[in-house]
């Protein structure tokens, strides 16, 4: 097992930490495929990597589900499966390339907030990467869906 990744990961508009529970080869897939998100541009400081070092992480990522490659509803099901050893304020990171895996994850989200489940799944990244006409890229898949899914408390 790795270390907690101290130092915040910032991208789309959130700071990210990875959790010591993820395997080496789980923390290196969660940052390469994480540098495929948008960086968040913060205009209020002046220096961004110092005001990076001093803030504490938004969101630990406690597990990561690697959809890639599975056919709808496979990375649906392991999401779920996934959630169950994510705590109260973790994060589960997931990636997928099956176009419907985001109508699936999306709805799935909103049903948990409508019924009357002790926790709440808060969607908080839902991003679409097109690596199509990245070329140099070693992607074996041109469009990959980003899902950071918070589990928080429903009171």
């Amino acid at each position: 097992m790795s270390a907690v990744n101290h130092s915040p990961i910032k991208r789309a508009s959130q700071s990210l930490c990875l959790s010591a529970g993820l395997s080496d080869a789980e923390v290196r897939d969660v940052n390469h495929l994480l540098e495929l998100l948008p960086v968040a541009l913060d205009h209020s400081h002046s220096d961004a990597k110092a005001t990076l070092e001093h803030e504490p992480p938004s969101l630990t990522i406690k597990r990561f589900v690697d959809g890639r490659g599975l056919a709808c509803p496979m990375p649906l099901l392991k999401t779920k499966i996934a959630l169950r050893d994510v705590c109260v304020g973790e994060s589960l990171y997931v990636v997928a390339t099956d176009p419907n895996s985001q109508s699936d994850i999306t709805a799935f989200c909103r049903q948990s907030q409508q019924t009357q489940t002790s926790d709440y799944l808060a969607l908080i990244v839902n991003e679409v990467t097109d690596l199509s006409g990245n070329s140099t890229s070693l992607q074996r898949f041109a469009t990959i869906y980003h899902f950071i899914i918070t589990k928080t408390d429903s009171n």
